[in-house]
């Protein structure tokens, strides 16, 4: 017998419980896909308050005048800040995202920073031997959304000052129902107010503040709820790739389960088959 029944019941064994580890991974994807989903309307709703306020606040520039974007300079580096996964099981969740950053640090004229968020990511883009100038840890839970912009703001805000960037691109994936990662690449800096059209209410809001303090500090917490926004599509469209992973893994483990069985039922029957013919052998002999 060229595989012992005993054998195949190991492997059994080991297969369901590798069965009960995927399904784990399984849920536990699908409720952060969910959590993170549920937190957007949020973020977004916020981004939206602050986008009013600063087409109110542009209603009080002077005709002409041009709003100064936080941190600008007419010339300065490009910062692409490539938002990956920071635990495996994601299929190309992570070189989809290093596709994208490739592509704007190739296309650029001057030498691009390349700043890293996700171990996972970090990894991948060893392998790709990708010069990263800074790296952080991704998210846990989407309720460490504002804890991770905040900390990607100070990096970003700081190299603004010290290495004179004035040029950020932010490249993260979205939740996708198709099958592949949905990559997508946002513009923080420069700053374009043009989106924005000045509003004008019957009642002006009273200000405190000089019109360009104002604005400045609005562009500055709209690039922070634009950060909130894609760690959070981010984390979401991360564990809908793992969902999607353990879905395909689920489905292979149940099809090795079956075929195992399969064969532990065939040995089986084999080994009863070979203790009868001995039985029958011993028996003959016996009685000869």
């Amino acid at each position: 017998m060229s595989e012992r029944l005993s054998d195949v019941a190991v492997r059994i064994e080991s297969v369901r419980q590798l069965s009960a580890v995927v399904a784990a991974m399984q849920g536990i994807a699908a409720s952060r896909s969910r959590e993170a989903r549920g937190q957007l309307a949020g973020v977004q709703s916020y981004a939206r308050t602050i986008a009013t306020a600063i087409g109110l606040a542009l209603a009080y520039q002077p005709a002409g005048a041009q709003a100064a974007a936080p941190g600008a300079s007419p010339a300065g580096r490009h910062a692409v800040v490539a938002i990956c996964a920071e635990q495996g099981f994601a299929g190309l969740f992570n070189e989809r995202v290093l596709d994208a950053a490739e592509r704007l640090v190739a296309a650029a004229p001057e030498p691009v920073q390349l700043l890293l968020v996700g171990d996972r990511g970090l990894m991948a883009a060893g392998t790709r031997k990708l010069a990263v100038a800074w790296s952080a840890p991704m998210m846990g839970h989407v309720g460490q959304a504002t804890a991770l912009a905040n900390q990607i703001v100070a990096e970003l805000y700081r190299r603004i000052d010290r290495d004179g960037v004035s040029r950020i691109s932010v490249v993260h994936a979205v939740p996708s129902s198709a099958q592949g990662v949905e990559v997508r690449e946002t513009v923080l800096l420069p700053f374009d107010f043009a989106r924005f059209p000045p509003a004008r209410h019957a009642a002006q809001p009273l200000i405190t503040l000089q019109p360009d303090v104002l604005l400045a500090r609005l562009a500055e917490e709209y690039v922070f709820a634009e950060l909130c926004e894609a760690v959070t599509l981010s984390f979401a469209a991360e564990n809908e790739a793992r969902l999607r992973a353990m879905v395909a893994a689920k489905s292979n483990v149940t099809r090795t389960l079956g075929d195992l069985t399969a064969k532990s039922r065939r040995l089986r029957q084999e080994e009863i088959t070979s203790e009868i013919l001995e039985l029958a052998g011993g028996q003959n002999a016996s009685t000869g």
